[in-house]
């Protein structure tokens, strides 16, 4: 999903609205659909990268015991998805 929304992301913000193709007033974070949209382009890779990065150090073999490693990683991506979500609602 994110390989799908990041370049069109960075056509907006990168270049349409520096460019002046599209204005950005500020008002566009109060729309509920842009707040679902950024909530899924920046959770949904955090649990790709905890579930990559899990498997990756299983399949290395370092003896790391695997609950512990399985709370880190998919641990971060909850706290990632709350402080998201906390920002979002904030905004």
């Amino acid at each position: 999903m994110a390989a799908f929304l990041v370049p069109i992301h960075i056509i907006i913000f990168g270049f349409a609205v520096p460019l002046g193709w599209i204005s950005d007033s500020g008002m566009l974070y109060h729309n509920w659909l842009i707040k679902i949209y950024l909530f899924v382009l920046i959770t949904l890779p955090l649990y790709h990268w905890a579930h990559r990065f899990y498997f990756a150090l299983n399949d290395m073999k370092l003896g790391f015991p695997r609950k512990p490693v399985a709370a880190l990683c998919y641990g971060g991506a909850v706290v990632g998805t709350l402080a998201t979500l906390w920002v979002l609602l904030s905004l």
